[in-house]
């Protein structure tokens, strides 16, 4: 059986190449303290995928991936309920697709993405991963 699938199966030319793997995490409670409305994940979705047309109807470079549904865990935090929904969208910026971006830029798609979906949200932070760094958007406090 494993022949079989080599014989159907062959490599990408162009398809090897470093591994860039991102997350944006944000929370889905507006604000901070338990009284926040809670989004559906179906709305960071909404967010994300809005962001992504908007760039391909320009012609402009976009990043893809999903979305997962987590909660984080505080530990009697004063500023936030013990338990908070969040939105994590993943993924990797593959050879095939991103070979001409280079870090920077797809940092700066990271951020551009991760604050749309913030401010949709009412998120007063973002986290981001890219690669082996991380990073967090903070909203002003003054627009």
């Amino acid at each position: 059986m494993a022949s079989n699938a080599r014989a159907a199966y062959r490599p990408v030319r162009g398809s090897l190449g470093p591994r860039r793997e991102f997350k944006i995490t944000l929370g889905l409670r507006a604000g901070y303290g338990p009284k926040g409305r809670i989004y559906d994940l179906e709305e960071a979705v909404r967010a994300a995928h809005d962001w992504m047309i908007r760039r391909a109807r320009r012609g402009a470079t976009f990043l893809t991936g999903m979305f997962t549904r987590g909660e984080v865990l505080y530990a009697r935090s004063r500023l936030h309920s013990d338990r908070e929904p969040v939105a994590i969208f993943s993924g990797e910026a593959l050879p095939l697709a991103s070979r001409r971006l280079g870090d920077a830029t797809i940092e700066a798609l990271l951020d551009e993405l991760a604050a749309d979906m913030a401010r949709i949200l009412e998120q007063q932070e973002v986290h981001i991963a890219y690669r082996d760094r991380t990073w967090t958007l903070r909203r002003n406090a003054k627009p």
